[in-house]
C-alpha cells in the first residue's frame, strides 16, 4: 500500500510541516504498511499534539495526492489510532530510538524515505517563553 508515489507524498508533506510548525522530522522510514518517524520539537508541543499534527496533516495529503490509497484500506483509515512515543533523554539517546525506529514493520523492508542533514538545533524552554 505505501508505493514510491505515497513514500514521496509522506516526504514532502513531513518538509512543509517543518516550515509551519516547530517540529523537526531527523528520519522518516516506511515499509509495507507502516511509517516511522524520528522526531524533534519544542518543549511546549506534548507528544500527543505532535501526533496530532503529524497525522492529520499526512492523511489529508496523502488522500487529496494518492486517492487509491482509500479504497485500499480497511475503513477509508490511514493512521491506526494507536502510537508510541519514546523521549531522548538520559536513559535513550537519539542513536537507541532511532535503531528501535529503523528496525520496526516487516524486516529488511524498512526504507528510509528522508534523513535530515543540518545539525540538531538545541531548543530551550526559555526561547518559547
Amino acid at each position: 500500500m505505501i508505493d514510491e508515489e505515497v513514500d514521496e507524498v509522506i516526504k514532502k508533506t513531513c518538509e512543509e510541516i517543518e516550515k509551519r510548525y516547530e517540529i523537526r522530522f531527523i528520519e522518516v522510514g516506511t515499509d509495507k504498511d507502516h511509517v516511522h518517524f524520528l522526531i524533534q520539537s519544542v518543549p511546549t508541543y506534548s507528544p500527543k499534539k505532535i501526533i496530532q499534527i503529524v497525522k492529520s496533516i499526512i492523511a489529508r495529503e496523502v488522500f487529496g495526492k494518492c486517492p487509491q490509497v482509500k479504497e485500499k484500506l480497511w475503513g477509508g483509515e490511514f493512521w491506526t489510532d494507536g502510537y508510541y512515543v519514546a523521549t531522548v533523554s538520559e536513559h535513550g539517546n537519539e542513536e537507541i530510538i532511532g535503531k528501535y525506529v529503523r528496525e520496526q514493520g516487516q524486516e529488511k523492508c524498512y526504507k528510509r524515505i528522508y534523513k535530515n542533514i543540518e545539525k540538531p538545533k538545541q531548543y530551550n524552554l526559555w526561547d518559547y517563553m
